[in-house]
């Protein structure tokens, strides 16, 4: 396997992602950022500042420590209104992803439905035996998958390898390798997670098509060498 094709599937640890068996009660947490650009964090209760791996003052106590030193957290009361940033996951409408051939999916934009600005969160359900997307690769896009729920397999350029409930998914950008998802015998449901990068450009290879997001055009293209129409 190539550099290129260097792959991150792990098995989702407890405090990210619950078994298929866990209750909501146990109050496991699926997170994801892309970070900070300043890499700087306020903890107002801790009275510091986590600056990458470290804190400030370097010299004051440990935020966690802090953190608990302050005493339960002040909830406030319920109220009957949430505001737009929390939405559960039925009121968000369902899309048909599906494109006449072997990609056949339903599909909520999660990201657009909440007005995320820098982070986007789709959930997919893909049919049994289908494909969630044609094949693609991001240049600038970072994608990370979580399988919610089945088994399937990933498509990774020309190698296949094997996902279930439980499986992480990391497609850096700039690899120029194409990735897409194929259901097993069940449907396989998944959250995907992009960075909303505005110079992005996705390449589908089966079709030629190159998307320019920036500018929302998409067109074909046809591939050469480098020295192609030079001599």
């Amino acid at each position: 396997m190539s550099v290129f094709h260097r792959l991150t599937v792990l098995a989702v640890a407890a405090c990210i992602c619950a078994p298929a068996s866990t209750s909501a009660a146990d109050e496991y947490v699926r997170a994801f950022s892309n970070g900070s650009d300043t890499g700087l964090t306020w903890l107002p209760r801790a009275r510091a500042w986590w600056n990458g791996p470290h804190w400030l003052p370097h010299d004051g106590p440990n935020p966690f420590e802090a953190e608990e030193a302050a005493g339960p957290l002040d909830v406030p009361e319920t109220t009957t209104e949430r505001p737009p940033t929390i939405v559960a996951l039925d009121d968000v409408p369902a899309e048909d992803f599906t494109g006449g051939g072997d990609v056949v999916a339903v599909r909520r934009d999660l990201g657009d439905a909440l007005g995320s600005r820098r982070t986007g969160v789709g959930h997919l359900t893909v049919a049994a035996g289908a494909l969630s997307s044609p094949p693609h690769c991001h240049a600038a896009e970072e994608e990370i998958f979580f399988v919610l729920d089945g088994d399937g397999t990933l498509l990774l350029g020309g190698d296949e390898h094997p996902v279930r409930t439980g499986s992480v998914v990391a497609r850096p950008p700039g690899t120029g390798v194409p990735h897409a998802f194929r259901a097993g015998d069940a449907p396989l449901t998944l959250l995907a997670f992009g960075t909303r990068e505005p110079n992005d450009i996705v390449f589908f290879p089966r079709s030629g098509k190159v998307g320019l997001r920036g500018i929302k055009a998409r067109f074909f293209v046809t591939q050469v060498e480098y020295w192609d129409g030079e001599v």
